[in-house]
């Protein structure tokens, strides 16, 4: 017989190449022999976290070796998840790329615009990359075991469960057995977890046991607003535009925030009587890709939650409600940024990005910025470094913007509603960990601020200590 070939007690490990400083460029290879690895998410980073990783003055080469990784797992299709897929595949990387049923579905339309936007303006070259992306996908369905990787060193299987963030989001579960020894160990992957009071989505269901838990901290200092509350407050900015002729800018990602958003707008409308005319408020979907996920999200109806199929039961159209216009072309975009700027039509826009980075919203808040009439909501996280964070933090002050290399002063009323997030607060993350049968040993918090990684690595380990439990909370360094 051969020589039994031992691996370290220290394998499986895990190398983080993004999300560590920051909230964006999620990618966390997990080491499961010196020569066998798999990538949890592969993205983009976003604001000031260009920089990050290797990935900065436009430079977004994979900085890691290819050699050793045998397939992609892919949380969901926000693009700081997967967003660098074009440059893993002109790295070498070969193999396939694990998701969830309805994220297999939605990724293509999310890399093809992608890669539009990022790589080259070629719908031809962008559909040749789909297309080879579109070989290597294969969705799996929540709580299925599927093995990843099998020889005669290692075994890795793993399963998707729901998170709750967006549709077809999930949060990984890897079982690593070394056939020689039987030694086992159970990873978990959070990925992006959604709020548990989030509209259209079951929440997140929470793990079973793990030996280490990856978990994301984005919002690990706060705690959001409950859902009447924040639907109160957004109906109360609504109500400023219909007294004032004012318009209700939304900055949001095409996908997931924007839907919920729809839906919550649907159900302010449709329960209104009274004062305002609600019949006058338009709601304008000013993104011709969130249009396209809204389509996609309607589709998948089986993946909603109860009450959304109960609204849906009865007869209402959540995703496509009357008072609700689509912008698509460029030429509609302008004529309706001018109409709203020079009329006192009031209104609602949703358009992207979300982030204020680039996208159509940049024109209506070049547009609409330096008039009170106007309000801008912010529900969705802001990175540092991005147009968005600038105008959620002077805005209160009087303060101005830069936007295309151009200072505008900021008069339009700047609202933050923390409880719209698709993201979970700190008691949310808090029961990911606590509320599991087998507490983990470790956890190492990615994916936030520093002073959310910090406040939450606290209450974890005041949780821990009141519980009595041992527990590691690690903050990974870059």
């Amino acid at each position: 017989m051969g020589e039994i070939r031992r691996f370290p007690q220290d394998y499986p490990w895990i190398q983080h190449h993004g999300a560590v400083t920051g909230v964006t460029g999620s990618c966390h290879q997990l080491w499961l022999t010196p020569d066998n690895s798999v990538l949890i998410d592969c993205g983009l980073f976003q604001g000031a976290e260009v920089s990050a990783a290797g990935a900065g003055s436009g430079d977004l080469s994979i900085e890691f070796a290819m050699q050793s990784v045998r397939a992609l797992i892919a949380t969901h299709v926000h693009i700081d998840h997967i967003g660098r897929l074009p440059w893993l595949l002109a790295a070498g990387f070969q193999g396939p790329v694990h998701c969830s049923q309805a994220s297999a579905l939605l990724m293509p339309t999310v890399l093809e615009d992608a890669f539009m936007v990022g790589v080259q303006r070629d719908r031809e070259l962008a559909g040749r990359f789909v297309g080879l992306v579109r070989q290597r996908l294969q969705g799996h369905a929540y709580g299925e075991w599927v093995t990843v990787l099998e020889n005669a060193a290692v075994c890795c299987r793993i399963r998707l469960q729901r998170a709750g963030h967006i549709l077809g989001s999930a949060w990984v579960d890897c079982d690593v057995r070394y056939p020689e020894t039987e030694r086992r160990r159970r990873l978990v992957f959070s990925g992006d977890l959604g709020a548990t009071h989030a509209p259209l989505l079951p929440p997140p269901v929470i793990p079973e046991q793990a030996d280490v838990v990856v978990l994301e901290s984005t919002y690990g200092d706060r705690q959001h607003e409950n859902r009447r509350q924040r639907q109160a407050r957004l109906q109360a900015v609504l109500e400023h535009a219909l007294t004032d002729g004012g318009t209700v800018l939304i900055p949001a990602f095409s996908i997931g925030r924007t839907q919920e958003l729809l839906y919550e707008l649907e159900d302010i409308i449709s329960q209104q009587r009274g004062y305002y005319d609600w019949a006058r408020l338009p709601v304008i979907l000013d993104s011709p890709l969130a249009s396209r996920f809204t389509d996609l999200y309607r589709e998948l109806q089986p993946y909603w939650d109860k009450e959304a199929l109960e609204r849906v039961a009865a007869g209402r159209r959540p995703l496509a409600f009357d008072n609700l216009l689509r912008v698509d072309d460029h030429a509609q975009h302008q004529a309706m940024v001018n109409r709203l700027a020079q009329t006192r039509q009031p209104a609602v826009v949703i358009a992207g990005s979300g982030m204020c980075t680039a996208g159509r919203i940049v024109n209506y808040l070049k547009a609409m910025l330096g008039d009170a009439r106007h309000d801008v909501v912010f529900v969705g996280y802001q990175a540092e470094g991005t147009p968005g964070r600038q105008i959620q933090r002077y805005g209160p002050r009087g303060g101005y913007v830069e936007l295309d290399n151009e200072r505008y002063d900021i008069r339009a009323q700047v609202h933050v509603l923390g409880g719209y997030s698709a993201h979970a607060d700190r008691d949310g993350l808090v029961g990911f960990v606590t509320g599991m049968e087998h507490w983990p040993e470790q956890v190492r918090l990615v994916h936030g601020d520093p002073q959310a990684k910090q406040a939450l690595a606290e209450q974890l380990r005041e949780h821990a200590k009141r519980r009595g439990k041992a527990l590691d909370v690690v903050i990974p360094e870059a």
